[in-house]
Parts: C-alpha cells; structure tokens; sequence
C-alpha cells in the first residue's frame, strides 16, 4: 500500500487530506507536524509523496522554527530522501507564488488551498506518487 505523509497544522484541512487519500487514493496517510518525523518516515522507505503546508506555526527542527519550505529543502538536499516528491500545499496563490515556491523550497509541484477541485487534486497525487487510478 501506498504512503503519503501530510505535513499539515490546520486541523480541518488534515482531515480533508486524509480523507481524500485514504478513500480515493486507497493510501495509508500519516499527518504530522513534526520535521523530525516527516524525515524518520521518508528515511525508513516506503513513503510515495510529502505533502507540505508551507506555513506551520509549530514546527520545530534543532531549536528553530521551520516552515514547508525548510522542511522540503532538508529533504530534497539529502541524497537518501531527495528523489521522494513533494508537493507544497498552502494558501499562497498569488500570481508568482507557484513558481517562486517551487523555487525556494525545490519542491516537485504545487497546489493551492483550499483544495476546491477534488478530483483534480486525486489525480495529481495519483501521478506524483505513481498510483494506479482507482
């Protein structure tokens, strides 16, 4: 079974995460917002896709604050976790913001919230993490 690990700090789009991608991706979801965690799961193997919040209000790595980005940039800038993709998924959607976020973070996609177009969200995540359709 696939595994998505959700990196999110709003509780009501946590549970929309999951429950999109436990019923229409048929996944296994973790939700957190712990960079220490996101890092150990993608580490131990088996995760298919990290989707980010950009801002987090309570994530801590050694003492400092981080955010998606910083998070997305430890694990794209380690070889051993470098090749599972990551989508950023916040409410900047601003004409720019997009590409500009994929920039700073390396990050390999994007999508804004709230996550209005299920279906168009499902499909993405299906072809990011290699999912067969359901």
């Amino acid at each position: 079974m696939k595994h998505v690990v959700v990196v999110e700090d709003d509780a009501l789009n946590a549970v929309l995460f999951r429950k999109l991608l436990e019923r229409r991706v048929r996944c296994r979801v973790t939700v957190t917002e712990s960079p220490e965690e996101v890092i150990r799961l993608v580490h131990e193997g088996g995760v298919s896709l990290v989707i980010l919040d950009v801002s987090l209000v309570d994530s801590w790595w050694q003492g400092q604050q981080v955010s998606g980005i910083d998070i997305c940039r430890m694990l794209k800038n380690d070889r051993a976790t470098a090749g599972v993709p990551v989508m950023l998924a916040t409410a900047h959607a601003m004409r720019g913001d997009a590409e500009r976020l994929i920039t700073e973070s390396g990050a390999d996609v994007y999508v804004s919230k709230p996550i209005v177009d299920h279906h168009q969200f499902v499909d993405q995540v299906r072809r990011w993490m290699g999912a067969e359709a359901a």
